[in-house]
């Protein structure tokens, strides 16, 4: 996994520092940072890779390729994002129960994990919110018809930004986000690839773990049970018929060439 920093976060680190804000900019940007692994975890559980975090000044981004996604699971990973967030905040506050003493050092991740929780929940593309939206749209909607109605609501949210900042509290925090959701609807997202496990080195002496599927199990169903501490062989059965026996090293050199949501045999 590459990491990349873009300059502007250290002058965003730098500038915090002067003015005495570097412990909420490094709260903040662990905060982004635990948000884009949990999008990663779930990518790479569903068979997508991740190839690399870059870290910016608003937050931190993970560069996926989702290209072939069901709606269901995109669904699911633009949910993981939000559900670090959300676990974080529901630890915290009961630490908070347990030992009230902790609520002074420990304010700050609640909260910053609040706003990212709240702000990546709304409907406007690319946040994740947005994403949920465009896949339900999908499901009703002719896909033009989705995309316009998705840019709709990005526009409006938008303009429900820019007009809190000017009727109801003069943040400038409003106005950036707004910025932002503009520039990443019109920017293209980075490209990426499906995971090459073939390419990964092999570990020797490892333990065989015997997995035992049926016939109409899909390559995302095996995947699951790939842990990398183990080496799989998968056993496919039609009821109580064997068919067939397929091992690590085979399943992953016939992925290259299929669709995660193909059957195995």
């Amino acid at each position: 996994m590459k990491i990349t920093v873009h300059p502007l976060f250290f002058a965003a680190g730098i500038f915090a520092a002067i003015f005495g804000g570097f412990p909420v900019f490094m709260i903040c940007a662990l905060t982004a940072l635990l948000h884009e692994c949990g999008h990663i975890f779930c990518a790479e559980r569903l068979g997508f890779e991740c190839t690399k975090i870059s870290l910016m000044p608003y937050g931190a981004a993970a560069a996926c390729d989702i290209g072939g996604i069901s709606p269901w699971d995109e669904i699911k990973l633009a949910l993981a994002g939000p559900a670090v967030n959300l676990f974080l905040c529901v630890a915290v506050a009961g630490l908070w129960w347990f030992v009230p003493e902790t609520y002074a050092y420990t304010d700050l991740i609640f909260y910053a994990n609040s706003a990212m929780l709240v702000l990546n929940l709304l409907p406007a593309y690319p946040l994740d919110g947005g994403r949920v939206a465009k896949c339900v749209l999908r499901r009703f909607l002719k896909p033009k018809a989705a995309e316009i109605s998705t840019r709709i609501v990005n526009l409006a949210v938008v303009a429900a930004l820019v007009a809190l900042y000017f009727t109801a509290a003069r943040n400038f925090t409003f106005l950036t986000v707004a910025a932002f959701l503009l520039c990443s609807a019109l920017t293209k997202s980075p490209p990426a690839q499906k995971i090459n496990f073939s390419a990964r080195k092999k570990k020797r002496g490892r333990e065989i773990r015997y997995v035992i599927l049926s016939e109409n199990s899909t390559y995302k169903d095996a995947l699951r049970f790939v842990d990398g501490t183990r080496y799989l062989v998968l056993q496919i059965y039609e009821n109580e018929k064997f068919l067939d026996e397929i091992t690590e090293d085979e399943l992953f050199a016939r992925l290259q060439n299929s669709n995660l949501y193909d059957k195995i045999i």
